[in-house]
């Protein structure tokens, strides 16, 4: 038998031509954002700061974004970055100086403004000067659109607007203020949400111990204080809320804004600490007066039970700090700025109005003593803030400035770092847990043969490449998982129940599917006999020999394919027979199905459809079967013509399968699976490895990049702050379940990549 596919030479090639292709991009064009940037202690600061870092994470190498500080002239911040240009907003000399100097810069495809009526004041004409004058195409980002402008503000806008190529803003309400109060034509206005943080699962206990707050139902809120905060309505309703809550503390994280303490120093600060006094709440108030660093300001959130968000400014149209607390699942109560109006519904959360403290004690009250409902809202605001995290904002930005760009921005999806942590949270010393909530695993859902075989296949090849020995408590962890379900006939069941009891279902399912993975898993195992330890070996070898009675049995499709490639990894000459048995099934059902155009196995294309050519071409590497070869590049040639459309790939969705009658109906949107996209990237791989072709390269790059947003939704698959996977693709959302399946689906693929 030939050496299996996997060997280091052909993982080097991968490697290598992943790279070249990263790097390939030549000419690669600058951006120049144009903003308030840290040191500065400013949202929009910080804002465009958690942009660029999620860009340069999510393209790398797509283009060079370059920083361009605005100042006032009392202002002379050190900057961690290399500054090329600079804008001193107090001088409208500044303002043609920066024009002439972008222009001169070939490289220069594009300029990122970020708007702020304050910040432009200090000048009366500089920014027109500045847009008048820059040759290069600009699109500006509004953080604040004032509803029903006067004649001189609408003009004012109007004027921006017809410089830029592009109008972002932060919400719908504010796309509509454009469209209908200013007269911007909408399709000149694309809405990209403020950005959120993704963040894994933590505990609210450890949190709250961690801060000195065991026992304390928490509330807080946080951001650059001024009387804007309107904090005060909070300790107005804080002795009702006190009164049914004698265990509340509320926090006010955040120092006072830099520009009111040059003006008039900190007397809100001192006004809210003698209010405090003078509702006598010294016991349920902490005051933690500084900028806090960003890991720090996450834990304070999610160790929150309530978030509260008091702001006066009828018109602030968008807020950092409110994105920020209900990305990090707190329950939220707001006053009805237009960012609240438009997040907070459905269910995500309560609406107060504006300097209401009855109101709003009311909403705290409710939610303090009903956990389940804040519960509800916590899981409801996750979902509905998912598709603002900021990969999911760098990927939108990302896409206008390809079309902005003069065709010169090639994206390239960076390859995430390998993170197991969710593999190992969701792994008990038993097995793999099969669901989890949103990432806290589901011990309720119990475990599956399905899950702990393909597991077992992820770790295997992860100390392949790593050879890092935690993995190896982990394989043993699966293997015995593997066994367990070994019953007597030698056959497999699939269900355990988190008692470690088997389930009913394990009786009402056909489990051939199940038998198939687990040989799968046992045969990838023994193919790295001469690196891991020689019980595991040993072990598997036995296994399989004493279900293989039962495998010859098998007629399912799917089943038989897992069986072949299980075979062709354990590289056993006793039981060629078997393998070529099963391969000889499906040439007889290839034949049976083929037709005009329809090369496929069965009359319909369903689910891990890429297992099938892959398994008759480790087939063909074993016998050297021409016709195992023919039918597997045939079938696969099929397969990639219905799922890879143009660049991008899109399996078969679950909502309806393809029907050979009718593969002229129009797909179904959604409904996609990660297991399929990774079955397609492994069998991509295998295709490369054996042939080098590197059409299969170029396809495997492509399908792997579903996971990072080249999808219909333009949203991440993959969550790198937690290692997840979220478990599906839908018409308008993505499942934000990271099941044990989609996650170690995941981790097969990128593996593919080493």
């Amino acid at each position: 038998m030939n050496k299996n596919i996997n060997s280091d030479v052909e993982d080097k090639a991968i490697r290598q031509y992943y790279n070249d292709k990263k790097h390939k991009i030549n000419n690669k064009s600058e951006i120049v954002f144009i903003s308030t940037f840290p040191p500065k202690v400013c949202g929009i600061a910080t804002y465009t700061q958690d942009l660029i870092k999620s860009l340069q994470l999510k393209f790398g190498k797509s283009f060079n974004p370059i920083i361009c500080p605005m100042e006032t002239e009392e202002e002379n911040y050190e900057y961690e970055e290399h500054i090329k240009y600079k804008l001193n907003i107090s001088d409208a000399v500044s303002y043609l100086e920066l024009a002439s100097q972008i222009n001169k810069n070939d490289n220069i495809q594009l300029v990122m403004l970020q708007h702020e009526f304050g910040f432009f004041n200090e000048t009366r004409n500089g920014l027109h000067l500045f847009l008048k004058n820059l040759k290069k195409d600009i699109i500006i980002t509004f953080h604040t659109v004032l509803p029903k402008p006067d004649q001189e503000l609408k003009e004012k806008v109007n004027e921006i607007a017809d410089f830029a190529k592009s109008i972002v803003v932060m919400t719908s309400i504010s796309a509509d203020i454009l469209s209908n109060d200013y007269g911007i034509h909408s399709d000149k206005i694309k809405i990209i949400p403020h950005g959120t943080h993704l963040l894994p699962f933590t505990d609210k206990i450890a949190l709250k111990e961690k801060y000195n707050l065991k026992n304390k139902k928490v509330l807080s809120t946080f951001g650059l204080l001024g009387s804007g905060k309107n904090i005060e309505t909070t300790l107005k309703a804080l002795p009702e809320i006190i009164a049914k809550n004698p265990d509340i503390i509320f926090l006010i994280l955040g120092k006072t804004h830099p520009a009111i303490v040059r003006h008039e120093g900190e007397i809100y600060r001192e006004f809210l600490e003698d209010l405090t006094c003078k509702l006598h709440l010294e016991n349920h108030i902490r005051f933690i007066n500084d900028y806090l660093p960003l890991p720090e300001l996450l834990e304070y959130l999610q160790l929150t039970d309530v978030y509260l968000f008091t702001s006066k400014d009828r018109n602030q149209a968008v807020s950092g700090t409110f994105s920020y607390a209900i990305s990090s699942g707190c329950a939220i109560v707001s006053t009805p700025i237009p960012h609240a109006l438009e997040v907070l519904k459905e269910d995500t959360g309560i609406i107060i109005d504006f300097e209401a403290p009855g109101q709003l004690a009311v909403a705290v009250n409710t939610l303090l003593e009903n956990e389940s409902k804040r519960e509800k809202l916590r899981l409801k605001s996750l979902e509905k803030m998912a598709p603002t995290a900021w990969e999911n904002s760098s990927i939108l930005h990302a896409l206008l400035f390809q079309e902005f760009g003069n065709n010169k921005t090639e994206l390239s999806y960076t390859l995430p770092e390998i993170n197991l942590g969710h593999i190992q949270n969701m792994t008990t010393d038993f097995g793999i847990i099969q669901f989890s909530k949103i990432s806290k695993p589901d011990i309720d859902s119990g475990y599956t043969l399905d899950d702990n075989a393909r597991a077992m296949i992820g770790i295997c090849r992860h100390f392949e490449i790593s050879k890092d020995k935690s993995d190896l408590q982990l394989i043993s962890i699966y293997l015995n998982f593997i066994k367990f379900c070994q019953q007597k006939d030698g056959s497999f069941l699939n269900y355990v129940d988190e008692h470690q009891k088997f389930t009913a279902q394990n009786y009402e399912t056909n489990l051939e599917d199940s038998n198939g993975r687990a040989i799968w898993a046992l045969g990838y195992l023994i193919s790295l006999k001469e690196i891991l330890p020689q019980e595991f070996s040993e072990t598997a070898e036995k296994i399989i020999q004493k279900n293989l009675v039962w495998a010859e049995k098998i007629h399912s499709t799917r089943a038989m394919a897992f069986i072949i490639k299980g075979l062709y990894y354990q590289n056993s000459e006793k039981n060629i027979p078997l393998l070529k048995n099963l391969a000889d099934r499906l040439v007889k059902m290839y034949q049976h199905e083929k037709h005009n155009d329809w090369h496929w196995f069965e009359s319909y294309l369903t689910y891990g459809n890429s297992l099938l050519p892959e398994a008759l071409l480790c087939a063909w590497i074993s016998t050297k079967d021409e016709l195992y070869k023919q039918i597997a590049e045939k079938s696969f040639q099929f397969l990639m013509s219905k799922i890879m459309i143009d660049d991008s790939i899109k399996v078969i969705s679950n909502k309806g399968w393809l029907q050979r009658e009718n593969t002229e109906n129009v797909p179904p949107i959604g409904g996609e699976q990660p297991i399929d996209v990774a079955y397609t990237v492994l069998a991509l791989s295998a295709f490369y490895k054996t042939f080098k072709d590197e059409k299969y390269l170029q396809m495997m790059q492509n399908s792997f990049n579903w996971f990072l947003g080249k999808n219909h939704l333009n949203q991440i698959i993959y969550n790198p702050a937690t290692g997840g996977c979220y478990d599906g693709l839908e018409e308008k959302n993505v499942n934000l379940n990271q099941g044990a399946e989609s996650t170690v689906s995941y981790l097969m693929a990128r593996l593919c990549f080493y």
